[in-house]
């Protein structure tokens, strides 16, 4: 039996060349009108995520 990848995970992350694994900030979908510019600003920017959740999410890609 062929083993799927979890397709919701590829659509919340990146995969660099290198293999490191981005995701978004948290909280910037709504109560938008609270925050700040600079809060929104940075909000768009990727973060890297961390060793641990990275073997974590490779797993599930597989």
């Amino acid at each position: 039996m062929k083993k799927k990848t979890r397709k919701s995970i590829l659509k919340r992350f990146k995969i660099t060349k290198n293999g490191k694994i981005l995701r978004r900030l948290t909280g910037s979908d709504h109560y938008r009108a609270k925050k700040s510019g600079n809060k929104i600003r940075r909000g768009r920017k990727w973060i890297t995520v961390s060793e641990q959740e990275t073997k974590k999410i490779k797993k599930l890609l597989r």
